[in-house]
C-alpha cells in the first residue's frame, strides 16, 4: 500500500490554498483498520516517533495525577457531572442557547455536517471576507469544515502548531492532542522550509530543526494572519450553560489571539460539550491538563460569554453540532462515550495506538476512543467503521485512565456484539448457535468430543476460509486424544475402588492431573 493510501494524505501537487481548494487530504475512503495498521506498523520510523511522545506524555501525566490524593474522587466527580448533564441534555441545552442569546450571541442549531458546514459558510460570506483563522476544533475537523469553505472560495488557516504542520503538509492528525505526532523536528523543518510560503511569511532559510527556532518561525508566520483576519472559527472545550460562557483551553496562546482579535467569533461545538455551572467546571479543569498535557494548569484557559461592546469580537455565533450524538445518548451503554473530554489520555497509554498510529483509526477520533465513538456517530454499516470495535486487545489501559471513568473496553465488547449481530454476519451466528446447541446438553457434547478426539491426526493448524484471520497470529489447541469427562469416569471408577482414604488421595491426585 502506498504511502499517500496507508495515511489518506496526497504528495506531491499543490500546496498553496488555492491548490488545496482542488481537493483535500481526507479521512473519507480509508482502508479498513487492519489493513492501515499492517501497513503503519511496518514504518520503523512512525513507531519510533509515537513511542518516544507517548511515553514522555504519559509519564508527565503520571506525575503530576500521584500528587493528588483526591484524584480518584475528582474522577467521579467529573464521571457523574457528565452522566447528569447527559439525562437532562434537553434541558441545559435550551438553558445554554437562552444565556447566549441574553449576552449578545446568536445560536444556530446543526443536525448533521452539511447543515452545520453551510451555517458556517453563510456566515462567512455574510461579513464578504475569504479568509478565517481557526483554533484547533475536532469538530469541524469531524464535520470537514475546512474542505466545505475552500469548496466556496474561502480559505481556512488553522493557528495551531500542530494543525499548522499538518495543514502545511496536506497530512491529516493523528492524535488527539498533538495531531502531528507522527512528525519529528527534521520533518518539520522541512515542511516549514518548503511550505510556508506558499501560505503566508516564509519560513527563514537558514531554518534549523531545533523546537526553539520551529516555533519561532510558526510564530512569525501566524502573526501576520492574526493581525489582519477578521473572521475566527474556534471550538470549545466547555460550554457553561448556566451563563452561556464558552471555554477554550490551549497551549499556545495562539486561541487567545483567535478569540479577541477577530471582528466576527463562529464557535461550532457539539452538543455534548455542555457542563451546567461554574462549579462544575472547575471539577474538569483539574482534570483536563493533567491528563492531557500532564501539567496542573492549563497555560491558556479563555472562556467569553456573547459580546461586549469595544471589547473583542463584535459578533459571536454558536453553532450547536448534533451529528449523530443524539443516536450515541440513545445507547445505554454506548452514551458514556459522550463524557469525554477529549484528553488523548487511552491514546497515549495504548498498546495498539502506539503501534498503528491514529491514521489507522480512519477518522479524526484516532486510539481507543475513537474506536468506540466513530463507529457510533457513522454506523456501523461500511466495512471500515465495523473493524473499529476490533482495534484493541481489551486490556483495559484506556478505562485505567479516563479522567471521567469512560469504560472502553466495555463499550467496545458492546460494539463487537452489534457488529456480530448484523447481516454480514451470519456464518459466526451460526457457528455460535452451533456451539451453544452441543455445550446445551451433556450427550451431546460427549458425542462431539468423542468424534472430535477421533480425527484429531486430520485437524489443520489454520481455519479454513474466512475465520483464518484468527489463526494468523495464534495456533488452533491441540485437540487432547481424550475428553476429561472421559478420563475422570476411568480413573476415578478405579480410585473409588480403592475406598477409604487412598481413594481420596488418588482422587485428589488425579484432580491435580
Amino acid at each position: 500500500m502506498s504511502p499517500e493510501h496507508r495515511t489518506g494524505r496526497r504528495t506531491g501537487g499543490d500546496r498553496s490554498p488555492a491548490g488545496r481548494a482542488a481537493g483535500h487530504a481526507t479521512f473519507m475512503g480509508m482502508p479498513p483498520f487492519p489493513e492501515a495498521a499492517k501497513s503503519a506498523t511496518g514504518d520503523s520510523q512512525l513507531r519510533h516517533n509515537l513511542r518516544k511522545a507517548t511515553r514522555t506524555i504519559r509519564d508527565k501525566r503520571a506525575g503530576v495525577v500521584g500528587e493528588l490524593d483526591d484524584w480518584s474522587d475528582l474522577r467521579a466527580a467529573g464521571k457523574a457531572i457528565k452522566d447528569r448533564t447527559l439525562r437532562h441534555l434537553d434541558g441545559y441545552l435550551e438553558q445554554l442557547e437562552e444565556a447566549v442569546t441574553a449576552a449578545g450571541g446568536r445560536v444556530h442549531w446543526a443536525a448533521d455536517a452539511g447543515e452545520a458546514n453551510e451555517i458556517v459558510t453563510g456566515l462567512v460570506r455574510a461579513t464578504g471576507e475569504s479568509d478565517v483563522v481557526k483554533v484547533k476544533s475536532m469538530a469541524t475537523q469531524e464535520i470537514e469544515l475546512n474542505e466545505a469553505l475552500a469548496q466556496a472560495g474561502i480559505t481556512a488557516y488553522e493557528t495551531d502548531l500542530a494543525e499548522l504542520i499538518v495543514q502545511l503538509s496536506d497530512d491529516l492528525p493523528s492524535h488527539i492532542l498533538v495531531p502531528a505526532i507522527h512528525r519529528n523536528r527534521a520533518e518539520i523543518r522541512e515542511i516549514f522550509r518548503d511550505r510556508m510560503a506558499a501560505w503566508g511569511v516564509p519560513a527563514p532559510e537558514a531554518l534549523s530543526d531545533d523546537p526553539r527556532a520551529l516555533a519561532e518561525a510558526a510564530r512569525v508566520h501566524l502573526r501576520e494572519r492574526f493581525l489582519r483576519t477578521k473572521v475566527a472559527i474556534s471550538g470549545a472545550n466547555f460550554a457553561v450553560a448556566d451563563t452561556g460562557t464558552m471555554v477554550v483551553l490551549e497551549s499556545e496562546g495562539n486561541g487567545r489571539m483567535c478569540l479577541t482579535l477577530p471582528e466576527t467569533l463562529i464557535s461550532v461545538v457539539g452538543i455534548e460539550k455542555i457542563v451546567p455551572t461554574w462549579s462544575d467546571l472547575e471539577v474538569f479543569l483539574q482534570l483536563l491538563p493533567r491528563s492531557s498535557t500532564g501539567e496542573r494548569m492549563n497555560p491558556y484557559t479563555s472562556t467569553w460569554s456573547g459580546v461586549t461592546p469595544g471589547d473583542g469580537p463584535q459578533e459571536f455565533h454558536l453553532v450547536l453540532l448534533d451529528n449523530g450524538r443524539s443516536d450515541v445518548l440513545a445507547d445505554e451503554v454506548g452514551r458514556q462515550a459522550l463524557r469525554c473530554i477529549r484528553c488523548s489520555a487511552c491514546l497515549n497509554i495504548c498498546p495498539v495506538y502506539e503501534r498503528a498510529g491514529g491514521h489507522a483509526y480512519g477518522s479524526v477520533y484516532p486510539g481507543p476512543i475513537g474506536a468506540i465513538l466513530t463507529p457510533q456517530l457513522r454506523g456501523t454499516a461500511s466495512e471500515p467503521e465495523a473493524s473499529l470495535p476490533y482495534a484493541s486487545s481489551l486490556c483495559g489501559a484506556c478505562y485505567e485512565v479516563c479522567p471521567v471513568a469512560i469504560d472502553i473496553p466495555e463499550v467496545l465488547v458492546h460494539l463487537r456484539e452489534e457488529v456480530a449481530s448484523s447481516a454480514g454476519h451470519r456464518a459466526e451466528k451460526a457457528a455460535m448457535g452451533a456451539a451453544g446447541w452441543v455445550l446445551g446438553g451433556e450427550r451431546r457434547l460427549g458425542a462431539v468430543q468423542r468424534a472430535t478426539s477421533a480425527v484429531r491426526s486430520l485437524a489443520p493448524r489454520r481455519m479454513p476460509g474466512p475465520a483464518a484471520a484468527w489463526t494468523d497470529t495464534r495456533d488452533i489447541p491441540d485437540i487432547p486424544a481424550e475428553s476429561f469427562r472421559s478420563w475422570w469416569r476411568r480413573e476415578g471408577a478405579a480410585e473409588d475402588a480403592d475406598g477409604g482414604a487412598g481413594g481420596e488421595r488418588g482422587g485428589q491426585e488425579g484432580g491435580r492431573r
